[in-house]
């Protein structure tokens, strides 16, 4: 008998103080029945990205636990990063993985959603296959103008939370709480300085802006590295690859004379979606994942118990 499990990518707005970043990583850590799959920080960003997996009931009071941590450090008023945030705890997916529908996960999202506010006294918006109104399904909308303009504007009635009346928490902000499906965080840095170059590549290549389906993208900018960086989230990897993503912003930034110095993995990410740029690049043709021995194993395994 198979048991319910959910991933969750709970996204804070710290990632320069060791000693907060580690009090907020914390209760992931040594938990039954929920597992830390990786966690990473990025001082430019100022973001802290976390992944984990497990029952729903255990990933929901981690996820709390330490959602009550970032509330107690972070404070926006004095926040700084390149990334957009209107929260100390900016962003909470759940994701079905096993044995579990995203109406489940729907209705999870929803419940926490409650608690979340009950405990913390922080305004809750729902997004993705979460959301309660249409126009808040796409994150970006929720969050545009950051933590800085939603403050002002939280009093039109368009910008009202799901939950919790219309003032932002004086420090915490507020916090969007969803169900999605697996989303890949594919970031390429660029060879300049110029943020606009990194906007302008990014337009060109979200599906917002007329490019590639499954496509988000915004330009950052990279100041302790002297970089840019155009910030991918790919929304469904098994419709566009990653390697025509990277193909993608390389032609364009050849456009403005900037070269593609590195691209990142932010979080997990499926076998398949690596396993298919691999094969492209390396021009192998009719591979299939089978070939991996691990992944053949694994699958003998999980078929055939002991």
């Amino acid at each position: 008998m198979t048991r319910q499990l959910i991933e969750c990518v709970p996204n804070f707005s710290e990632g320069r103080r060791g000693d907060v970043i580690e009090e907020i990583v914390a209760p992931f850590r040594d938990r039954k029945d929920c597992i830390l799959l990786e966690y990473r920080a990025d001082k430019d960003h100022n973001r802290l990205v976390v992944s984990l997996a497990g029952g729903p009931g255990a990933v929901q009071a981690a996820v709390l636990e330490a959602a009550k941590a970032a509330i107690s450090h972070i404070d926006l008023e004095h926040h700084q990063g390149s990334h957009p945030r209107i929260g100390a705890v900016d962003v909470i997916p759940f994701v079905p993985l096993q044995d579990i529908t995203m109406e489940a996960c729907v209705e999870l999202a929803h419940a926490f959603g409650a608690r979340f506010h009950r405990e913390t006294g922080v305004p809750v918006y729902f997004y993705e296959e979460a959301a309660m109104r249409p126009e808040r399904k796409n994150l970006e909308a929720i969050r545009k103008g950051q933590f800085e303009v939603l403050k002002k504007e939280i009093m039109n009635p368009d910008r009202h939370p799901d939950i919790g009346e219309p003032r932002l928490h004086p420090s915490a902000g507020a916090t969007v709480i969803g169900a999605r499906r697996f989303l890949i965080a594919f970031n390429v840095n660029l060879g300049t300085e110029d943020v606009r170059i990194a906007g302008e590549i990014a337009k060109a290549v979200r599906a917002s802006g007329g490019g590639l389906g499954y496509v988000k993208g915004i330009g950052l900018a990279l100041k302790e590295r002297g970089l840019v960086q155009v910030s991918v989230n790919v929304t469904d990897y098994k419709k566009n690859a990653l390697y025509r993503i990277l193909e993608l912003i390389r032609m364009e930034a050849e456009r403005w004379g900037v070269q593609v110095k590195e691209a990142e993995i932010y979080g997990m990410i499926p076998a398949q979606a690596l396993l298919e740029s691999a094969s492209y690049y390396m021009q192998i043709a009719e591979f299939e994942p089978d070939q991996v021995i691990e992944l053949r194993l694994l699958d003998i395994l999980r078929n055939n118990p002991a």
